[in-house]
Formats: C-alpha cells, structure tokens, sequence
C-alpha cells in the first residue's frame, strides 16, 4: 500500500507560531516529511495566550475566541502546506492539530478523600478543531491529552513513541531532548524500552527576559546570554525547585515556570541578603545555564548510558545552550535532530501527523511507561471533513 498523506500541526508553549507538516506515512508508520510552513503569532495574540496561561476577567469567552483564532492560524499552515505540495484537500488523510496549551495540571484537585475517585484534574488545549475541519476541508483528530488523563496519567509528554520510531537505534541507548518553551526527554533505551518526562524549563524564562530587557521575542543563537556571566547564587536559588527533584512520571507548563515564579526566586534571594542587583545580560545567561543544567543533570540521573542527545525543538537552534549541554555532558554527543534526518522545528509537528495516523488505525499511542497511565489507550477525537 502507497503512503498517505498526513498533516501534522503544533503550537507549543514558546508561543511563537503554528509550525506545520505534510509527511507521507506508510502502513507500518514510517514518516518522511514532504514540506513545513509556519505562520507566526501577532504579538498582541501571543500576549493573549500568555494571559490565559492564568485566571482573568471573562477568560471562558475569551479563552473560546482564541480557539477560533488557533484553528484560523493552523489552516493558514495547512493551506500553505497544499500550497507547496501541489495537493487537494482530499488527498489528505488527515490533519493532526496539537491545539495551544494553556493549562496543565493533571492528577490534581478532584480526587476524594477515601480514594474511591483518584484525582484527573485537566489539561486544556484552545482550539477549536470543528472549525479547522471546516476551513480546511480535511478530517481533523485533535485532543489527544485527555484520554490518558483519564487513564491515570499525566497526558505529557506525547512524543517519546515518536522519538522511538525516529531516532531509535536497536542495541544503543539514545536520548532525545525536545527543547521547547518546556523541555522534555526521551529515552530509548539498548532494548527497546521507553520512558519520558518534563524536565523543567526549556525556552519559556529566557525568552520571557529577553522579550523584557531586549524587545526581541528570544535570544537569538544565545548571543546575548553569552555574553554574560552565569550568578551562581542565583542559578542555586533556581535549582531547589521541588519539581526537578521528583522522579518520573511527571510534566508541567506555564503553571508553574512562568515569571510570577522567576520574580519569587529572585525575591527570595533579596529577603536572605545574597540579593544584588543583576545585569540583564547575568540573569539570561544564568537562565540558559540553569535550562542546560536541569536538562543534563536528567540525562545522567536516568539515561547514563546514552552515547547520543538529539535536541529537537527550538533549542536546537540556540548555539549557546547547545554548547553549555555539551559541557554538563562530557562524553555524550550532543546533536541537532537535523543530524538524524530530521530538522528540529518539524519534529513534532511530524509527531502529530503519526498521532493522527495511530488515531485512525485505532492504535495506541501512549506509553504507561511515559505517563503513568493504567495502560496504553489510543489517543484523540476525529472531526470529520
């Protein structure tokens, strides 16, 4: 049987745009990426999102309105998309659309005392997928978080049976390190195995301080965080976040590595006195280190004997971060997904093109060993053309 054709669609929580694909996949899900299109987000949209990262006045209707605006956005990309591989709406199979995280807190707030009902708690994702079905003509399956949160686990990361798929290699253990406003890792392991988690921040706190002191949306290469001096006082105060140390299954988001929390650490360090005043440059140079030093510092904990990481993701493209993984991971060659076939801002855009090809196979598509789920479940809801 020929491949079919798939598009995959991803916003993720650097906010910067909709980046997508059209990959042809096999019937035994071999991937080859045909084209990518990305449409940026307007800087009063991506404020927006920000906002809705927290509680605000009228946020269900507004939170309802950028739904529709992400689903306008991602058919911007799938028209490009046609566009450049001269294909009709109906030559496509599907369209797999990640939609915009705003909040995620699974397995928190509902559960009873007695234990008869565990807790779920939720992860949202805004779009409006009836819409983009609409606009584009093509069968779109979206929400793909919430069947495994139903499940027992965390809903995140989705990516590492994709990782596997891409980059595994039998009898070696590779790491892949997806670096995007959160970071996240995959391991696959010499004998098959998988596991994956968040490992913390990954761009959100350096673009955040950038965009501030700058007015650029993000550190370019990691020029600018080269060129200052790493406070170790203050990448100290940074580390005793609890999260870091938990032990996997686990994620997170915005909720909590957002600025509120950078503003407490380094309030923290005013009430003890160690607090002076840093150079802009310092503290983007301290946040890089500290994204560098979390990332790493999993690798060692739990994938020691990876000779490989491949970054994917946005990271990849900041010299300076790669750079300081390479120093925290002696040993360990760090690469550039691009090495392995495939460049860093398609990789998970093509993750949810296979997502969606899993859907319609009724294939799983979730790890128990990644998310803690009480099994694998077939993932996302299908929204017909």
């Amino acid at each position: 049987m020929a491949p079919a054709f798939y598009i995959g669609l991803m916003s993720g929580t650097s906010l910067d745009g909709v980046d997508g694909v059209m990959a042809q996949i096999d019937n035994s899900g071999r991937l080859q990426v045909t084209a990518h299109a990305f449409v940026a987000f307007q800087a009063s949209f991506r404020d927006e999102l920000l906002q809705l990262n927290q509680s605000g006045p009228d946020e269900l209707h507004r939170s309802a309105l950028a739904g529709n605006a992400i689903a306008r956005h991602y058919a911007q990309v799938v028209r490009a998309l046609l566009q450049a591989t001269d294909l009709a709406p109906e030559h496509v199979v599907a369209i797999g659309a990640h939609g915009q995280t705003v909040r995620h807190r699974p397995l928190e707030f509902d559960g009873d005392a007695e234990g008869l009902y565990p807790a779920v708690g939720y992860t949202l994702q805004l779009i409006n997928p009836a819409l983009l079905a609409e606009l584009t003509g093509i069968d779109v399956v979206a929400d793909f978080r919430s069947r495994d949160l139903a499940a027992g686990g965390q809903g995140a990361p989705l990516v590492p049976a994709f990782h596997q798929g891409v980059f595994g290699q039998p009898g070696a253990c590779v790491a892949v390190l997806n670096i995007g406003g959160i970071s996240n890792l995959s391991v696959l392991s010499a004998d098959g195995g998988v596991q994956g988690w968040d490992c913390g921040p990954g761009n959100a706190l350096m673009d955040f301080w950038c965009a501030r002191h700058t007015g650029q949306a993000f550190d370019r290469a990691g020029a600018w965080a080269a060129q200052g001096h790493v406070n170790p006082t203050l990448l100290a105060q940074l580390m005793t976040e609890e999260f870091l140390q938990r032990s996997p299954p686990k994620s997170t988001g915005r909720d909590l590595f957002n600025p509120a929390w950078l503003e407490q650490h380094m309030g923290a360090l005013a009430g003890s006195g160690a607090y002076a005043p840093y150079a802009p440059q310092d503290v983007q140079a301290t946040l890089t280190e500290f994204t560098a030093l979390t990332c790493a510092s999993d690798v060692l904990r739990h994938a020691a004997g990876a000779a490989s990481l491949v970054v994917c993701g946005g990271g990849a493209l900041n010299t300076h971060l790669m750079a300081r993984l390479a120093h925290h991971l002696p040993g360990v060659q760090v690469v550039s997904s691009a090495d392995r076939g495939l460049p860093p801002l398609q990789v998970e855009a093509a993750a949810f093109a296979w997502l969606a090809f899993k859907n319609l196979k009724r294939e799983t598509a979730s790890l128990q060993s990644v998310t803690g789920a009480r099994g694998a479940r077939v993932l996302g809801a299908v929204y017909p053309r």
